[in-house]
């Protein structure tokens, strides 16, 4: 028989990763699902972090056709994407301190928001005083991040910690140390990055938790439809209007 195909070998890679997720992380998703309906039931706010690529699975939850309105993204100035010019200058930005306690001194976060931090290496100086800070502000801190880099990389934050040494709840994505899950004779490197699928995922059932936590609280969960479909825009109009104090991406 020969060998399956790479992009089939892919999609087999990813889906053993979802299903290893689902069957060990599903009571720490549980639990950071229950974190946001606390947030949300008692007036406060959510905020979402990542940098580089770690910053896709942040934005994917925010402003979205079923997602919660009251997710925010919490930006860092050239961390949050590949439009930075270079682009080797956002993951310099990473290792240097400080721009977490900037950031978050001038953000509308406060105690008793919930905060999650997306960092797959969580070996960063950013990631790692991101979560420091907000946990000495009062915030409830959720890091989705891969535990195998805390055995297989050294930090880079000058106190030897990692992310998940700073978090409330830490879910573990299972990605390995390299982020590449296919190898092939001819090919010097490992490539087909599964980390962004993963960790999407995750947020996606951290966020359908919540929603059902709030559902099974008598409270209706503050979410967007598609503005796509007929009623959308005047649904969302409605839940802008009435959760506006909690909602800084529209400002």
């Amino acid at each position: 028989m020969s060998e399956s195909k790479p992009a089939d070998r892919f999609f087999d890679a990813a889906i053993t990763l979802l299903q290893r997720v689902q069957r060990e992380e599903g009571g720490r998703i549980a639990d950071a699902g229950a974190a946001v309906a606390d947030a949300v039931a008692a007036g406060n706010r959510l905020f979402a972090f990542g940098a580089g690529h770690s910053s896709l699975p942040a934005q994917d939850v925010v402003y979205r056709a079923g997602g919660f309105a009251l997710m925010n993204f919490l930006a860092v100035p050239g961390t949050a994407g590949v439009d930075v010019m270079p682009a080797t200058l956002g993951s310099a930005l990473e290792r240097v301190g400080g721009l977490a306690g900037a950031v978050l001194d001038s953000s509308p976060a406060t105690a008793g928001d919930v905060l999650f931090v997306i960092s797959l290496s969580g070996r960063n100086a950013l990631p790692v005083e991101m979560a420091v800070n907000a946990r000495a502000l009062g915030l409830k801190v959720i890091g989705v991040t891969s535990v195998a880099y805390t055995t297989g990389t050294k930090s880079r934050h000058s106190s030897g910690t990692f992310l998940r040494d700073h978090c409330d709840i830490v879910l573990d994505s299972k990605i390995d140390v390299g982020d590449a899950e296919l190898t092939l004779d001819g090919i010097d490197a490992p490539f087909a990055p599964a980390s962004t699928v993963v960790t999407s995922a995750i947020m996606q059932a951290v966020m359908a938790a919540a929603a059902g936590e709030l559902a099974a609280r008598g409270i209706e969960p503050p979410l967007l439809r598609s503005g796509n479909v007929d009623g959308g825009h005047e649904w969302n109009g409605r839940v802008m209007r009435e959760y506006g104090d909690r909602i800084f991406y529209r400002h």
